[in-house]
C-alpha cells in the first residue's frame, strides 16, 4: 500500500526530540541551539531561477533539524542520525573535497571563509525528514541550516537572503552542482501560509496566499535522481548559450519576437529550451494574479502547462513523473498537477479542492501503484516559514522560536 506521512506536529516533535537527546548522549551536555532549515516544493516556475527568473515556492514542514552548542576553539563536529556518519573539521585548515553528504557541510565553511566571516566552532548533531533525491531540496536545507548553526556560533547576525546566495555559492563552486537560488532563498524567506513570489534577479519576495478552500500535496514517484550527474548541468548551459547568442546576459530578457526570428540559426532544441523557460514566467506572473483573485481553476491550468512544457520542451520530465501526474489530473478533487523540482525523477505537486483529500489521495496511490508496481508517498504540504532557531530547549517545549 502507498505511504502516507504521519501528521506533521508529530513528526516535527520527534524530530526535535531525537536531536537533542542524541546530543545528550553523545557530548554530555544539553544542546544550546535547536535549528529548522525547510525543504520546498515549487508550485510553478521549474528551470528559471538560473535565468533570473520567476519562482513560486513554498517552505514544507519537512526540515533538516541541528542540535548545537558553540565551542571554544576552531573544530567543528557534525553527527548524522540519517546516515550514522560523523563529519569534523579544523577551521584553520584547507578541505579538500570528496563525495557524500559531508561535501554540502564542507563546501558551506569553505565558502563563509572566502566571504570572511570570523567562524568559532561548535558542535552538532542533525537529522531531518526531507527525502533526499525527492525534488524537496534536502541539500538546500542542510546547507541553510549549517550556515545558520555557524552564525549562531560565531556571533555573525542572521541574514537570511546573504545566507542563500552563500549557500548557493557553496553548491556550485563546491558540491559541483549549478543550481538557481531558489532553493535556498525559499529555505531561507519561507511564510508560513503562503507560498513564495521570487524574482530571482532582484531577489524580491512576496508571499501569496493559496486559494480558498485547497491543499497542496506533494506525490512523491519514489524515484530518484543525481542532479550532479544528470542533464541538470547541460539544460542550465543551453539556456546560457541561448542568452549568449541573442546578446543578453539572462535567457529572462529575450524577448519571445528575438528567439522567434533565430530559430533557424539557434536549432530546434536550443529555442525548445529557452521557450519553456520564457513561457513558464509568464506563467508565474498569471500565477500570482489567480492565487491573489482566489480562482484555483485558472491556477491548475497553469500548473498542467507547466508540466506539459517541461516534458515536451525542456525535456526533464519521466515516465515516472507523467504518470503520477495524469493519475493525479484523474483523481476526485484534482485542480491541477505537474512534475517539480529539477526533474528526471523525484516528485510532483497537486493542488486539490482540502475537502476531499481523503478521497483524492487514496485514488492516486492505488491508480500509480497499479500502473507503475510502485507505492508513492503522499505529503501534506502546509506552507511554513523559513529558517528559525529555538532555545530554552526541553522535551515539552520545542517551540520557542526566537
Amino acid at each position: 500500500m502507498f505511504h502516507l506521512s504521519l501528521p506533521q506536529g508529530d513528526r516535527m516533535r520527534e524530530i526535535a526530540r531525537r536531536v537533542q537527546r542524541a546530543f545528550r548522549e553523545r557530548f554530555g551536555v544539553a544542546p544550546i541551539h535547536l535549528i529548522r532549515a525547510p525543504g520546498r516544493v515549487n508550485l510553478i516556475g521549474d528551470h528559471t531561477d538560473y535565468s533570473g527568473g520567476l519562482v513560486m515556492p513554498l517552505a514544507l514542514e519537512h526540515a533538516i533539524w541541528i542540535a548545537l552548542r558553540p565551542r571554544a576553539d576552531h573544530r567543528v563536529v557534525l553527527h548524522s542520525l540519517d546516515f550514522a556518519e560523523t563529519a569534523e573539521l579544523n577551521l584553520t585548515e584547507p578541505q579538500t573535497q570528496g563525495k557524500g553528504w559531508q561535501e554540502y557541510f564542507k563546501g558551506v565553511a569553505w565558502v563563509l571563509r572566502e566571504a570572511g566571516w570570523p567562524l568559532s566552532g561548535w558542535e552538532g548533531v542533525f537529522a531531518g525528514d526531507v527525502p533526499r533525491g525527492a525534488g524537496l531540496s534536502s541539500s538546500a536545507a542542510l546547507e541553510m541550516a549549517c550556515i545558520r548553526a555557524f552564525a549562531e556560533a560565531s556571533g555573525v547576525p542572521w541574514e537570511p537572503q546573504v545566507a542563500a546566495k552563500l549557500a548557493q555559492r557553496a553548491e556550485n563552486e563546491w558540491v559541483g552542482m549549478n543550481c538557481g537560488i531558489m532553493d535556498q532563498l525559499i529555505s531561507g524567506c519561507g511564510v508560513a501560509g503562503h507560498a513564495l513570489f521570487i524574482d530571482c534577479r532582484s531577489f524580491e519576495t512576496v508571499p501569496v496566499p493559496l486559494p480558498e478552500g485547497t491543499k497542496v500535496l506533494v506525490l512523491d514517484t519514489r524515484t530518484r535522481r543525481g542532479l550532479v550527474d544528470s542533464a541538470y548541468n547541460e539544460r542550465r548551459a543551453s539556456c546560457e548559450e541561448v542568452a549568449r547568442r541573442l546578446g543578453h546576459s539572462l535567457l529572462r530578457d529575450v524577448r519571445f519576437e528575438e528567439l522567434e526570428s533565430q530559430t533557424e540559426s539557434l536549432g530546434s532544441q536550443l529555442v525548445k529550451r529557452a521557450r519553456h523557460v520564457l513561457t513558464e514566467n509568464q506563467r508565474v506572473r498569471q500565477a500570482v494574479e489567480a492565487m491573489c483573485s482566489n480562482n484555483p481553476d485558472e491556477l491548475g491550468r497553469l500548473m498542467q502547462d507547466s508540466h506539459a512544457s517541461l516534458r515536451d520542451d525542456f525535456e526533464v520530465s519521466s515516465p515516472a513523473l507523467d504518470a503520477m501526474v495524469a493519475c493525479a489530473l484523474a483523481a476526485p478533487g484534482c485542480f491541477g498537477a505537474r512534475m517539480t523540482g529539477a526533474g528526471f525523477g523525484g516528485s510532483a505537486v497537486a493542488l486539490i479542492d482540502a475537502g476531499i483529500e481523503a478521497r483524492f489521495t487514496e485514488a492516486v496511490g492505488s491508480s500509480y501503484c497499479a500502473v507503475t508496481g510502485v507505492d508513492p508517498e503522499i505529503m501534506t504540504c502546509a506552507p511554513t516559514d523559513g529558517v528559525n532557531r529555538l532555545t530554552r530547549l526541553t522535551e515539552q517545549s520545542v517551540y520557542a522560536d526566537i
